[in-house]
């Protein structure tokens, strides 16, 4: 019988993961992106949250540590772009008069999600330095208006090559998204997962 390992096992394994130097090296299929899912019960999320919150302080306070690490919470990060370009107290309002139907649709216009000027890939390429690891949260606040699948898709647009750790509340096949474990985000093949359950 195969015993699961736990989440603290599993969250253990991320700093030495992540301090490795095979972690730096491409994977997968095309040996192209170094695209990696930490899947989690979605029960587990502050627990998660406090770890990367851990591991940001721990990799990027290291004077030994020759890569650092920056997170990009998704639901923040769309907040700040709506606010940034003057639209979140318009969303607001129009999510008030006309329910939150309408708004989901005129909120991912706002940021051109998987359009060439997406704005969620742009803020992050302008917040990532070379070399740096991007860490992604935040996936289960910002659904229905930005997909995990979308972001992976894009986000060698906003990298050169830095390995990028999605951390999803669901599960995670190596070929399936579900989203809180109910919800079929997409097929992606490019990732895999960061730990072994």
């Amino acid at each position: 019988m195969i015993k699961m390992r736990t989440l603290q096992e599993r969250l253990d394994d991320l700093l030495p993961k992540i301090q490795s130097a095979d972690f730096l090296k491409g994977h997968g299929l095309t040996n192209q992106a170094n695209y990696y899912i930490f899947s989690y019960d979605p029960k587990d999320e502050m627990m998660v949250r406090e770890h990367v919150r851990y591991l940001v302080d721990r990799i990027n306070d290291d004077p030994a540590t020759a890569r650092h690490v920056v997170e990009f919470d998704l639901y923040e990060m769309m907040l700040k772009i709506l606010k940034e370009k003057g639209y979140l107290d318009k969303n607001f309002a129009m999510e008030e008069k006309y329910g939150s139907g309408r708004i989901l649709e005129a909120t991912r216009r706002t940021l051109r999600l998987t359009q060439d000027d997406d704005q969620v890939i742009k803020y992050i390429r302008e917040h990532v330095s070379p070399g740096e690891i991007i860490l992604i949260t935040g996936v289960g606040k910002a659904f229905p208006i930005i997909r995990s699948h979308e972001i992976l898709n894009n986000i060698f647009k906003a990298s050169d090559n830095s390995p990028v750790i999605l951390f999803f509340p669901g599960s995670y096949t190596g070929q399936e998204l579900v989203l809180f474990n109910t919800v079929k985000d997409d097929n992606y093949y490019r990732a895999v997962p960061i730990v072994q359950d």
